[in-house]
C-alpha cells in the first residue's frame, strides 16, 4: 500500500476532477502490474496496472488506495474489470466518499466472491485525495491559503516592501503547492503591488505531462493594469470582475486576452461564496489562494478555508501601518476565530512551515 500511495501522488494535483489513486498488483510476493491515475477520460489505476498484469492477474492481490468506482462515467467501471481479470483479494485503503460509489464497489466486488480488506494508511489515502473528497461530496472546490509573513505577522512593511519576506527553500515549496493545484487565486492588489506571475516553474521528469494552474483575478472594481505580465504567461487567465463595471473599463480588460467572469458584488467586494459555487460547476476542484490580507480576510470572514499553508520568517517587521497576513472584518471575541487541527510544523530552510485545517 506505500508503494501505491507512492504512485497516487504522481498524478496528484493533474487528473482533476478525478482522485489521485495508485494501484498494485501482487503475485507469489512479486508485484506483476503497477499503475496511477491518467488524464480525465483515460485509464484509472487499476486498469493500468491489470493490462500490466495480463494474465498472470488471475489469483493476485490487488492493493488499491481509492475503492474502485463501479459505475460508467468517461470510462467502464473499474469493478468488473477486476473481476473479468480473476482478482483474488483486494486491499483498499479508503472508500471513495462518492455517491454513486460509497461502498458499492466493495460490494460489487465481495458479490463476485472477491476478498476484500480495508487496509493500512487510511489517513494518507484521505489526505491525498482532501480536495476531491470534498468536491464529490459538496460540488465546492477545497480552498488552501498561502502567505509568507514575518514571526509578528507581517506580510509587508508600511511601504509595501515585501520581496522577499522568506527564503528560497520557502518560495520553492510553494511551486509544488501550485503545481499540485486546479487554480491560483489572488486579488488585483497583489496584482498592482507585486506583479506577479502565478506559474509553475518546475522541472518535472516522467509522470503525467505538465500541466499550469488557472490563474483567477479576483477585481470587483476593474482595477487590474492590462499590462500585468500574469497575461502574458503560459496557461489561463480567469478575470472575475463586477457586474456593474463601466463598459470602458470591462473592454479594456477584454483585451488582455483574460476570459471574464462577473459575478454579483457590493462596494466593488466580490461575493465569494456565489464565486466558489461557479468554479465548482467548472469541475475546479482545488485552489490556492496567493494573496494579501484584504482577500484572505475575505474569504475567512465567509468560512470558506479549509487549510492553511502559513511560512513563517524568522525576522520582526514591526509599525502599525505595516500589511497583517490576513484582514477582513476578523471577530470580536477568541472564541469565534478560526481554529485549526491537525497541525503540522516543519522548517523549510531557515523558515518555519505551519500546515492546518480549519475547524467548521
Amino acid at each position: 500500500m506505500s508503494l501505491a500511495l507512492s504512485l497516487a501522488r504522481l498524478a496528484q494535483g493533474q487528473v482533476s476532477p478525478n482522485p489521485a489513486v495508485g494501484a498494485v498488483i501482487v503475485k507469489n510476493e512479486v508485484v506483476i502490474g503497477q499503475g496511477y491515475t491518467q488524464p480525465p477520460g483515460s485509464d484509472h489505476a487499476e486498469i493500468v496496472a491489470l493490462k500490466q498484469a495480463g494474465r498472470e492477474a488471475r489469483g493476485a492481490t490487488l492493493f488499491v488506495t481509492l475503492e474502485p468506482h463501479c459505475y460508467k462515467g468517461r470510462t467502464p467501471p473499474c469493478t468488473r474489470a477486476i473481476i473479468e481479470a480473476g482478482i483474488a483479494e483486494v486491499h483498499v485503503a479508503t472508500i471513495d466518499p462518492n455517491p454513486l460509489v460509497s461502498g458499492k464497489g466493495l460490494v460489487e466486488l465481495q458479490q463476485a466472491g472477491i476478498k476484500i480488506i480495508q487496509s493500512e494508511h487510511t489517513d494518507e489515502a484521505v489526505e491525498l485525495n482532501e480536495a476531491y473528497n470534498k468536491f464529490i461530496t459538496t460540488g465546492m472546490p477545497f480552498i488552501t491559503v498561502k502567505f509568507a509573513a514575518s514571526l509578528d505577522g507581517k506580510i509587508a512593511t508600511r511601504t509595501g516592501d515585501s520581496k522577499w519576506i522568506t527564503g528560497e527553500a520557502a518560495r520553492k515549496h510553494v511551486q509544488h503547492l501550485r503545481y499540485f493545484s486546479d487554480a491560483v487565486m489572488t486579488g488585483a492588489n497583489t496584482i498592482i503591488a507585486d506583479n506577479p506571475r502565478l506559474t509553475v516553474r518546475l522541472a518535472i521528469k516522467g509522470g503525467i505531462a505538465h500541466k499550469q494552474p488557472l490563474k483567477i483575478i479576483i477585481d470587483g472594481l476593474g482595477r487590474t493594469p492590462p499590462q500585468s505580465v500574469i497575461f502574458n504567461e503560459p496557461g489561463k487567465t480567469l478575470l472575475v470582475l463586477g457586474t456593474t463595471l463601466p463598459p470602458g473599463v470591462k473592454r479594456r480588460l477584454i483585451e488582455t486576452g483574460a476570459e471574464i467572469l462577473e459575478m454579483p458584488s457590493e462596494d466593488g467586494i466580490v461575493d465569494l461564496m456565489q464565486l466558489m459555487t461557479a468554479l465548482g460547476k467548472r469541475q475546479i476542484t482545488n485552489i490556492l489562494v496567493e494573496a494579501g490580507g484584504i482577500l484572505l480576510g475575505s474569504l475567512f470572514d465567509a468560512g470558506l478555508v479549509d487549510k492553511v499553508v502559513a511560512f513563517l520568517a524568522p525576522i520582526i517587521i514591526g509599525g502599525e501601518d505595516a500589511r497583517p497576513a490576513v484582514a477582513g472584518k476578523g471577530v470580536e471575541k477568541l472564541s469565534a476565530c478560526a481554529k485549526m487541527d491537525q497541525v503540522k510544523v516543519e522548517t523549510v530552510g531557515n523558515d518555519i512551515m505551519v500546515v492546518g485545517y480549519v475547524v467548521k
